[in-house]
């Protein structure tokens, strides 16, 4: 099952509407219950009340949730039936980095290696002997954190990454503009230059404008290793490209079952298949993340900036793939047709096709279009 039971909400593209609708499941059935007032997951976000509303709204049958899930893949999408979107709309997103110690150490890696993938395992082991303790368990911003950053600069192999891995403060970033993320099913894409890539399975928060937690999604946080290995100052052309945001298949908003402790206990699968039989496997365990969602959000969200529509927070990931793909000390690359699934039991699986971002279809439909069609209908 690609979606999991709880109170789930997400957006539909749907035959004879010219905007998305909102959208959730019941008993297997995807329903429409878009709603005047409540026609966006912002607004519903934003009413205080949003699990309440999507659990009790009116709404029509779209027909079977697991047959629109599949209709939503991009190679087999029948426009004449209902497919799903991105499960956010005017929400910012932004998104965490370098919050494991893994990930922390494989930024170092790329930075190390300058974005030449063929030196990553040579620094692997260097930087692993050098640094000769466990980092995961630092608190960053500790006095011992303190200490261990003085004890590494001496050996000279003091990092940006390790400041954020480490250090008081937490990185964050703009993943994409509002209404540029795709869904469940979309192609994802990688910007034409890169030759050093890799997904990101992460859990996604959705905060609102107070900086509520109200529920979570799966992320793919596509990366680009050689592009931000060059430079950290070219973090905006690695992480912000056409359809290199996926989010999905729904957002399930926190109940009594459903919880952020849920989220922290989570164990996030990894499965990537290409066209050419290579299989990747592996898993981010959130129990092992080093700045705790709160703290993140909080790092986000608060008096120094604002969100008045709210945000969806793409919390970091554990999965740096180093197994080899076309030759040994190679590493992993993506390979145009890749299919990646990211899954969590309290979630579902997001599930998405790797291609080109100048061969993705372009994001053409953005706030202001929302904005005049929901006008258009009355549903403001």
């Amino acid at each position: 099952m690609d979606y999991p039971d709880g109170i789930l909400v997400g957006r539909a593209r749907v035959p004879g509407h010219d905007h998305p609708r909102i959208v959730t499941v019941r008993d297997g059935d995807l329903f429409d219950i878009t709603a005047k007032g409540l026609a966006t997951v912002r607004d519903i976000a934003e009413s205080g009340r949003a699990a309440e509303h999507v659990r009790s709204a009116p709404g029509v049958s779209l027909g079977s949730a697991q047959a629109v899930l599949a209709n939503s893949v991009a190679a087999d999408h029948d426009a004449s039936v209902p497919s799903l979107l991105s499960p956010i709309d005017l929400q910012a997103i932004k998104a965490s980095g370098v919050t494991f110690v893994v990930s922390l150490l494989e930024r170092v890696i790329e930075e190390q290696a300058r974005g030449d993938k063929s030196r990553a395992d040579a620094l692997r082991s260097e930087i692993l002997d050098l640094i000769g303790m466990d980092l995961s368990e630092l608190v960053p911003g500790s006095d011992a954190a303190v200490k261990v950053k003085a004890a590494l600069m001496e050996k000279g192999v003091w990092s940006q990454y390790l400041e954020v891995g480490i250090g008081p403060d937490a990185e964050i970033f703009t993943k994409g503009q509002p209404m540029s993320a795709v869904g469940y099913g979309a192609e994802v894409g990688l910007h034409p230059s890169s030759s050093w890539n890799n997904p990101e399975p992460e859990v996604a928060l959705l905060v609102t404008s107070a900086g509520a937690i109200i529920g979570a999604t799966l992320g793919n946080d596509v990366n680009l290793r050689d592009v931000e290995g060059r430079s950290a100052l070219l973090l905006g052309k690695a992480k912000d490209n056409n359809a290199s945001a996926s989010l999905g298949p729904f957002v399930r908003l926190f109940d009594g079952d459903f919880t952020l402790e849920t989220i922290k206990q989570s164990e996030i699968a990894l499965r990537v298949e290409g066209e050419d039989g290579f299989v990747l496997e592996g898993h981010s365990s959130m129990s092992q993340i080093s700045r705790t969602p709160e703290s993140l959000v909080a790092a986000t969200l608060g008096a120094h900036h604002q969100y008045p529509d709210g945000l969806v927070l793409y919390l970091g990931t554990m999965f740096a793939p180093v197994q080899d793909r076309g030759g040994a000390g190679m590493g992993f690359t993506h390979k145009l047709g890749d299919v990646v699934s990211i899954s969590t039991s309290s979630l579902g699986t997001l599930s998405n096709t790797v291609n080109l971002s100048t061969k993705c279809p372009p994001w053409t439909y953005g706030s202001s279009h929302l904005l005049r069609d929901l006008a258009k209908a009355d549903l403001l």
